[in-house]
Order: C-alpha cells, then sequence, then structure tokens
C-alpha cells in the first residue's frame, strides 16, 4: 500500500506542494487549502488526489490493524507497567485508524470545494492527533519488541 500511495500520489508533489497531500493534510486554514487546490487544477491532479486518498482508506485497514495487533503481541511478552501501555496503544492504533478516516473525509470536502476554515482545522487536528498516536504505536512495537526478541535470546 505504501507504494501504491507514493506512485498515486507522485502528481501531488509540486514546486508549491513538496510533501504532496501530506501538504492538504497539513493546511492550518481556508487560505492554504485553497493555494494547495490551485498548485493541483493544472493536470487533473484534484483527480489525483482524491484517488490517492481513497486508496488511503485501504491502507488505514492494514496499518491499523498492524499496531493494533504488533503491539498486543509485544505487550504478551512483559507484565506490568510495559503490559498496560501496549494494551493501551492497541486501542490507540483503532483510535489513529479512525482520526485517519476523519482525515481523509475533511481532504475529500475540500478537494471538493468546500473550503473553511473549519474542516482545515479540523482535518489538521484529525491528522497531528492520528500521526502521534501511530508514532507511539510504532515506537513501543519496535523497543519492546526489539527488547523481547533479546531478553528471548538469552534464554
Amino acid at each position: 500500500m505504501i507504494a501504491v500511495m507514493n506512485i498515486t500520489g507522485k502528481p501531488l508533489k509540486t514546486a508549491a506542494t513538496p510533501l504532496g497531500i501530506l501538504n492538504l493534510e497539513f493546511a492550518r486554514n481556508s487560505q492554504q487549502a485553497t493555494e494547495i487546490i490551485h498548485a493541483w487544477q493544472p493536470g487533473n491532479n484534484i483527480a489525483a488526489a482524491e484517488k490517492n486518498t481513497i486508496y488511503d482508506f485501504l491502507f488505514i485497514f492494514f496499518y491499523t490493524i498492524f499496531l493494533m495487533q504488533g503491539c498486543k503481541m509485544v505487550a504478551t511478552r512483559y507484565s506490568g507497567a510495559i503490559q498496560q501501555t501496549g494494551l493501551l496503544l492497541s486501542s490507540c492504533a483503532i483510535a489513529a485508524g479512525l482520526l485517519d478516516v476523519l482525515e481523509n473525509a475533511g481532504m475529500l470536502m475540500t478537494l471538493h470545494g468546500h473550503i473553511n476554515d473549519g474542516i482545515t482545522l479540523f482535518t489538521v487536528i484529525a491528522s497531528v492527533i492520528k500521526w502521534i498516536l501511530a508514532a507511539l504505536c510504532l515506537l513501543y512495537f519496535i523497543i519492546f519488541g526489539v527488547t523481547a526478541i533479546f531478553k528471548n535470546a538469552g534464554k
């Protein structure tokens, strides 16, 4: 899915939007969103942005399951606070996926011409919280997963 997202998102990387779809994700107000939309209008890049956002719904499904199950799996190797943190983060993975769905809905509204400060603010807040939650899940999975591997190797 990462490869598909990169391919479908390639036309969205312009001089005005070097981060592609992420520029729209992080547009904090209607003025920024409008500038992004204008940058994408030549070459029918709005359609590419819509397609990329729609494909993201499939990506959300897979990364949510990966992070949720990964945190749960690592949590079973521990007890106490580390285990509880992993179980909490497995729920946070679901929250990240739901926030990503809401973020995508906001971006699709913007791409369809419903550009206002409320939608852009909602989209960027959902995006920032999603990225924080997903990063915490991934860090937990990597740090405590690797630690568990070394802990088991020593037995």
